[in-house]
């Protein structure tokens, strides 16, 4: 059987965490397979130690492509680079993260190589007689979850987003194989060229890696009231996040949205108010360590994933809570 690869990613030659996330999704599924875990990374200056690591958090084998070339993030050389690689082994079955990188380059690959791919996938397994991944996503709007195979082309190929599983501790006793590929000039498209990287922290919120999230939903009821979430935020020092419902209603902008539609989180605390618990909001907060929900209603969903509940009513409580905080801080 052939091996399950990852594709790790990198910038400014620091593997990203997304890179070690992916190798805890793969692990259970090369074990399903009996095949190996192998990890595809293309950059340059990457040093040996961030290379080991990746054999440390799961990796059997670590396919390293390095040349200067490589070293900015290029849609069409990577995915010629990965879809060269492919060829050349054919890999059972490619994930990648749902990432700038992985939701360019994979579209890329599978016409390059004639296959599938599910995107933005909730449930990966092995079916046990076929030995097919099994790729399950949301559907019509996050109503249904679809299940989807590709029996008839390999690789099976499909994107997970980040931040929906926990990588692996790094085990320093683990040992692997690390193989440096020298990049194929032809492999190199320079129709486009990386000039400089600019950025914009303009309405940026780092959801994704915050530690804690105090998020709102449709019980603020209206826009002036998400001012207790943020007041309860900052006594956490933490971020506000919110439900579809809010951003909808424009209480608060698209970058502070979380579930399917927004992002994925994984914080230590998360502190919901009025947000109900849709299906589409739970997708979004199911690696979280410990979930604090108020609701006024005592059946609302999110009870049922929550580590504390408070029934109530949130302009009650949140006010209380952000006054008893800065009370124990002083």
């Amino acid at each position: 059987m052939s091996y399950v690869w990852t594709l790790a990613e990198q910038f400014e030659g620091k593997l990203r965490g997304v890179s070690f996330e992916l190798l805890s999704r793969g692990k259970k599924l090369a074990e399903d397979l009996d095949t190996k875990l192998c990890s595809v990374l293309m950059g340059h200056n990457i040093s040996d130690e961030a290379l080991e690591e990746l054999i440390q958090r799961g990796a059997d084998e670590v396919y390293f492509v390095d040349d200067p070339r490589l070293a900015n993030f290029q849609n069409e050389t990577y995915s010629n680079v990965l879809s060269d690689l492919i060829k050349q082994y054919s890999p059972h079955v490619v994930l990648a993260a749902a990432t700038t990188i992985g939701r360019v380059v994979m579209p890329f690959v599978a016409i390059q190589v004639d296959t599938g791919l599910t995107a933005d996938c909730t449930q990966l397994e092995i079916h046990p007689e076929t030995k097919l991944l099994l790729q399950t996503r949301p559907a019509i709007g996050g109503n249904i979850m679809a299940t989807i195979k590709t029996p008839d082309h390999m690789p099976q190929m499909a994107t997970v987003r980040p931040k929906s599983s926990r990588p692996f501790e790094k085990d320093p006793s683990r040992s692997g194989k690390i193989m440096r590929i020298a990049l194929k000039d032809e492999l190199v498209d320079t129709r486009a060229q990386v000039l400089e990287f600019r950025t914009d922290d303009a309405g940026f919120v780092n959801l994704e890696e915050a530690d804690v999230v105090v998020a709102g939903g449709k019980g603020l009821k209206r826009a002036d009231n998400v001012k207790i979430v943020d007041d309860l935020a900052k006594q956490l020092d933490g971020v506000v996040g919110a439900s579809r419902q809010a951003i909808d209603r424009g209480w608060l902008s698209y970058p502070h949205q979380v579930g399917l539609s927004g992002k994925t989180i994984s914080a230590t605390l998360l502190v919901t108010a009025g947000i109900s618990g849709s299906i589409q909001f739970l997708a979004g907060i199911k690696t979280c360590e410990n979930i604090v929900a108020i609701n006024a209603d005592g059946d609302a969903n999110i009870f049922g994933v929550s580590d504390f509940g408070i029934v109530g009513d949130l302009f009650e409580v949140l006010p209380l809570l952000t006054q008893k905080l800065a009370q124990a801080k002083k």
